[in-house]
């Protein structure tokens, strides 16, 4: 067991991400979880990635690479092409990150899309595919011949990767890897991500395997595909479109966790960083309106992966975060989003109490339950 104080790398952002970060952070207070924890944090704001040239990225990927932990606000991405663009790359990049995970579960007392209500979990890489690609236009500007261009790549590793992530995930879900990309349209390109699903379904046989087309998926999720626990491998873009839709089924897309994972080459996780998976709602800014759910949620998920790590005590703790945060919407506890008028304090502080409460009742029982 590790005996150091447990440090998760704090990456601020902007906006009613940054609102919603230190609303989230109340719940990893020493004296809540019950665990001595370092918070590292770093600047990612706009201003600060201005002026630092995105170094502040840098530094911040390199001290969550140390601590293998990380929660991420929300940040602003400057449309201008010649502006800090968005700091999600360098991060995914500078900590060697393979896949995202997010996951659409069923919030309790809420009624889902499309009678769905078993969960789904979309597997995306995290990086290369449609992000970070070269792009430039030849022709005339705003001629009927203007034509731009676009570079694109992925990697065996990556692909690798991801298949491999989802079919453990299935397993563990007792649920079915669904989906894949348009491998009949680009054989070279996407087939290569159906080729590493298809090799990780030789090596897990036990694992209920029905790849489908990208197009097929999407129409499946909204006309009862998911007779199961769904896992979605994805291509960087598709599965980002992908976990839009999937999360809002759910109620929400504030109603989950995205975790960003780094492996070592036998696909231990080696850092996970947690997030929530919507942008900065300036529309929400100063309001206390938006739901901290899913930071709240990353919390827990960031202490679940620092269990794995050693961290005597992180599991109990991020399973008082998760029941928390359900029992609270369960119980009436909810924001606009969801139907409620509790502000985004309000039910912070109702999750807080409730973790209070759950690891004082828990540590009074010892060993006896």
């Amino acid at each position: 067991m590790a005996t150091e104080p447990l440090t998760i790398t704090i990456l601020e952002g902007d906006e009613t991400g940054q609102e919603l970060l230190e609303q989230a952070l109340r719940v990893l207070d020493p004296e809540v979880v019950e665990l001595p924890i370092e918070l590292d944090r770093y600047d990612l704001s706009l201003a600060k990635r201005r002026e630092t040239g995105n170094r502040i990225v840098e530094d911040a990927a390199r001290a969550m690479r140390e601590s293998g932990l990380g929660i991420k606000a929300a940040t602003v991405t400057p449309e201008g092409k010649n502006d800090v663009g968005s700091p999600n790359r360098i991060v995914r990049e500078g900590v060697d990150g393979k896949v995202i995970i997010r996951t659409g579960r069923r919030i309790p007392g809420v009624t889902p899309v499309a009678g769905v209500y078993l969960p789904i979990s979309v597997v995306r890489m995290a990086v290369d595919d449609a992000y970070g690609a070269e792009q430039w236009r030849e022709g005339e500007d705003g001629a009927n011949d203007e034509i731009a261009y676009r570079t694109e790549k992925i990697s065996r590793g990556t692909c690798r990767a991801v298949a491999e992530y989802a079919f453990r995930t299935a397993l563990k879900m007792n649920g079915k890897v669904y989906g894949g990309p348009k491998w009949t349209v680009s054989p070279v390109y996407e087939g290569m991500l159906k080729e590493e699903m298809d090799a990780a379904a030789q090596r897990h046989p036990d694992v209920w395997y029905q790849p489908v087309l990208i197009d097929a998926t999407y129409a499946g999720l909204v006309s009862g595909a998911a007779d199961s626990p769904l896992v979605i491998p994805a291509l960087n873009r598709d599965g980002d479109c992908l976990s839009d839709l999937v999360m809002p089924m759910f109620g929400s897309i504030a109603g989950a966790e995205s975790v960003l994972l780094a492996f070592d080459e036998h696909f231990n996780t080696q850092v996970a960083m947690a997030e929530a998976p919507h942008g900065t709602a300036p529309a929400l800014l100063g309001k206390d309106v938006a739901n901290p759910m899913a930071m709240i949620l990353a919390c827990g998920a960031v202490l679940n992966y620092a269990s794995d790590k050693g961290f005597e005590g992180a599991d109990r703790a991020s399973r008082a975060i998760y029941e928390s945060v359900l029992e609270a919407v369960a119980s009436g506890v909810r924001t606009p989003d969801l139907g409620g008028d509790a502000g985004t304090t309000a039910f912070t502080t109702d999750v807080v109490g409730r973790v209070r409460t759950k690891l004082d009742v828990w540590s009074s029982l010892g060993s006896t339950v």
